[in-house]
């Protein structure tokens, strides 16, 4: 019996990461990337260099592969259904990877269904946003018993806007606090989503991984810290949160799976509100920066668990090893040589585990992430920081 093939669309560090779960299991991984540099590229041995939005390109590419997977969203939606149509297992599917896809499509979705999510609505231009904020300072005012919002008496702003496609990692994202500044979002052309802005505590990922004959594993509930739109840090578990809330989250997680027929790893961002509640915040149907501390805090990672999943296999123990983990992203900045700190990081810190997704350094740029663990929160998180901040170049002693 021939081992499969797994065909991974996307080239980034997820694929990277991905095929390096799959290498103890003998699986053999076929890459569609866009460019020889990419980092999957560099360390997958079958590498087709093409563009994922060419249907030709997609059906050449999954001759051969035994299922089509992802890391990202972004293969359009009817092409998946081609590949589909062809006889090729594709996993997440179309109908379940679109609401990661379109961010108007997802928000429909869930209110359909009943997930908690914030007050929302597709804007056609800056009075429909001014509208839409109004709106949610009416909704404010009936449910406080008052003749005003909760609010700064703004008329409901501010309010968040949202490309329904493409945007991450803080792209495609508007904080706007009036009409004047709700021009930006409409220029491109494409539909905007409107959303109330969250009076959050911290924001919280849960993450689940469910195979096509349904079995589904949880990992523990995160804490996913930002910086400027961008993760990163995550603590795994979350700090203080309550047993209630926290299964709360993870049984949403896998509700939301499976009403969408989610096949592989879902990422379930949410915000915990300050009086209690849960919402989510946006969905991904492939591993996630969220998961990364699996890859050494808990028994089987994300990555491994993704694999398991699309190849239909039993998925393993999501049980973290150790009472805290902590992941941190190392950006890149002024400093480029990446190996040199290598030296100071692993003396300092023998335990310290460091992955590098071998790309260039650039400002801002996610280069690679740390995990640490122990039994210590506080001093699990100075170990972190103090690793990705050094790699950076931020700390130099």
């Amino acid at each position: 019996m021939t081992f499969p093939v797994v065909g991974m669309v996307g080239g980034g560090q997820l694929a990277r990461m991905t095929h390096e779960a799959g290498i103890p299991l003998g699986i053999k991984f076929k890459l569609l990337s866009d460019t020889p540099q990419d980092s999957a590229a560099q360390v997958v041995s079958e590498v087709v260099i093409g563009d994922y939005r060419d249907l030709d390109t997609l059906r050449e590419f999954a001759r051969g592969c035994d299922v089509i997977t992802f890391d990202h969203e972004h293969v359009p939606t009817e092409h998946l259904r081609a590949l589909e149509a062809d006889g090729i297992a594709v996993r997440p599917g179309p109908d379940a990877l679109v609401h990661a896809h379109d961010k108007g499509v997802m928000r429909a979705k869930l209110t359909e269904i009943g997930a908690p999510c914030p007050r929302h609505r597709i804007v056609t231009g800056p009075a429909d946003v001014t509208a839409f904020a109004e709106e949610i300072s009416r909704g404010d005012a009936q449910r406080l018993g008052e003749g005003r919002g909760s609010g700064d008496g703004s008329g409901g702003y501010p309010v968040i806007l949202k490309t329904v496609r493409g945007g991450y990692d803080g792209k495609g994202v508007w904080f706007v606090r009036s009409e004047e500044d709700a021009h930006d979002p409409f220029r491109a052309g494409v539909p905007v989503l409107a959303e109330e802005k969250v009076d959050f505590v911290r924001e919280l990922a849960a993450n689940i991984v469910r195979s096509p004959h349904g079995q589904a594993v949880a990992y523990p509930v995160v804490e996913s810290q930002q910086v400027d739109g961008v993760c990163d840090t995550v603590i795994a578990p979350a700090p203080d949160l309550s047993a209630e809330l926290s299964g709360e989250a993870q049984q949403l997680a896998i509700r939301i799976a499976v009403e969408l027929d989610v096949v592989g790893h879902l990422a379930v961002e949410l915000f915990e509100t300050r009086d209690g509640r849960i919402l989510v915040n946006e969905l991904a149907m492939r591993p996630h920066n969220s998961g990364h501390w699996t890859q050494d805090g808990a028994i089987t990672s994300q990555f491994a668990n993704h694999v398991r999943a699309v190849l239909d296999l039993p998925l393993g123990d999501p049980r973290p090893r150790s009472r805290w983990t902590v992941m941190c992203n190392v950006l890149g900045g002024d400093y480029p040589d990446m190996y040199k700190p290598y030296l100071h990081v692993m003396a300092h810190d023998p335990q310290v585990k460091i992955h590098m997704y071998g790309k260039d350094v650039k400002p801002g740029r996610k280069i690679g992430h740390v995990n640490t663990y122990g039994d210590d929160l506080d001093d699990v998180l100075d170990r972190a920081r103090h690793a990705a901040g050094y790699l950076r170049g931020t700390i130099t002693e």
